[in-house]
């Protein structure tokens, strides 16, 4: 199977898009060749971006650097090599710590990790698995330390990258030198690799 499906179209296709990608400048430090793809049709590229914009944005204790740590469970979990690359980039940008980096495949242990993070991180893992796993234990602890507005924020971040990682997998995007650059200073020890997103034939 030739890969990607479909290929992303240049940057400066569809000025709407590419206004409103500009988000991904401070996020990411480029554009993903997933929006790109998107704007085949336009208006999916710029409800995308207005999602991925409104879950992110922080309006309780979520912070951003753990809602890409989020995002990294979720797609880890899905086994989207391109997200997981994309979440743990974003997350060292966005100020997670070097041993949450380092720890993230062990959060539920490591003491980088604080108890509210744990219950948000193991939320990310049930609620991304095939069925879906959210038990009453789960939920009991998740409230614990999150209120109503943060778990709807939590749950936000998981289920955009629920759409991503499906979007990705099977579109076998191609990855970004940054996203790989990540992925290969962080996760490589944890048996990460490009896969199918390695091709590097891609528009800018």
């Amino acid at each position: 199977m030739s890969l990607p499906l479909v290929s992303p179209l240049p940057s400066n296709a569809n000025d709407e898009v590419a206004e409103l990608a500009t988000f991904f400048n401070e996020t990411l430090g480029f554009c993903p060749n997933s929006v790109l793809t998107m704007q085949h049709r336009p208006a999916i590229a710029t409800a995308f971006i207005q999602l991925n914009k409104a879950v992110m944005n922080n309006q309780g204790r979520v912070t951003s650097a753990l809602k890409r740590l989020i995002g990294y469970v979720s797609s880890s979990k899905a086994g989207c090599q391109y997200c997981q690359a994309h979440t743990i980039l974003a997350a060292e940008r966005y100020g997670a710590t070097a041993e949450q980096l380092a720890f993230i495949c062990q959060y539920s242990t490591h003491p980088a990790f604080s108890t509210a993070e744990r219950a948000a991180l193991d939320f990310a893992v049930a609620a991304s698995t095939v069925p879906n796993a959210v038990n009453s234990g789960i939920i009991e602890n998740l409230r614990q330390h999150w209120d109503e507005g943060e778990i709807v924020e939590i749950l936000g971040v998981i289920g955009l990258f629920g759409y991503l990682n499906r979007w990705n997998d099977s579109m076998g995007t191609s990855i970004e030198p940054g996203a790989i650059n990540a992925g290969e200073a962080h996760l490589t020890k944890h048996g990460w690799s490009p896969g199918k997103h390695a091709h590097t034939k891609h528009s800018s």
